[in-house]
């Protein structure tokens, strides 16, 4: 399992970016020739088999988490305009938390939306009509916004911010992020391409958010060998233990 404790995912570094960007172009490249086969594949399944993947998919949605962590976040920013005394630590503390959810998760949500708008690719919908590999770029539609996968992004995301935040319910939500997306294939939403590319910027991105905080000491601190722990919320487990 990855060392979440890591700068960067996979062993990354400056110089192996390069690299590691070529066989993220490789993969998506050679899985173009598996689109269409995997997406049939799939949806031909059982009525049985996919119905709970159109349950699953949901969890891809990024309204349950941005809105709840923005109005979190929102209600420290007054809290703190207040005359809130030996509460005013945990309420900064909180906001912190809430503000690390709704970026990491927010910011590589809205960069995905602007490149599916970019690239324009039609959904598997229009398969029949289009084909795989028909695009309309900037100015579309819904059905023109097939890559990269939005649930996809905000899935891995979320199952990454969790994981920085509570290693260990990690592989649970990693296990629920890999089914959501696999479920925009089987529900015809997306090809499996969109899928991995959702994966790549919304895991890439959580991990630049959290390397961010870590650099303004913000929940989280770098150690010396480069990796970066989750520093806890001393703060807020005072409060709650009645020692704030």
């Amino acid at each position: 399992m990855q060392n979440l404790e890591r700068r960067w995912p996979f062993g990354l570094t400056r110089k192996s970016w390069p690299d590691a960007a070529a066989a993220v172009i490789l993969v998506l490249f050679v899985l173009l020739f598996f689109d269409v086969w995997l997406s049939s594949t799939l949806q031909a399944w059982p009525e049985m088999w996919r119905e709970p993947f159109g349950f699953i998919t949901h969890f891809g949605l990024s309204d349950w988490v941005l809105i709840p962590s923005l109005l979190v976040l929102l209600v420290c920013l007054i809290g703190q305009r207040l005359p809130v005394g030996r509460y005013r630590a945990a309420i900064a503390e909180l906001g912190l938390l809430s503000g690390f959810v709704f970026i990491a998760v927010g910011l590589p949500g809205l960069a995905v939306n602007l490149l599916k708008r970019l690239f324009g690719r039609a959904r598997p919908d229009h398969y029949v009509d289009l084909g795989a590999f028909h695009f309309q770029p900037i100015l579309n539609d819904w059905s023109f916004q097939s890559f990269p996968s939005g649930h996809a992004t905000t899935a891995i995301g979320t199952a990454l911010v969790l994981g920085f935040l509570a290693p260990r319910f990690f592989k649970l939500i990693l296990f629920i992020a890999v089914m959501t997306g696999l479920s925009r294939v089987v529900t015809a939403q997306h090809y499996a391409t969109d899928v991995i590319a959702g994966f790549v910027v919304g895991g890439l991105g959580a991990y630049a958010i959290r390397n961010e905080f870590a650099r303004r000491r913000w929940l989280f601190a770098a150690r010396a060998d480069g990796s970066i722990r989750f520093r806890g919320l001393p703060k807020l487990r005072r409060l709650f233990r009645g020692r704030a």
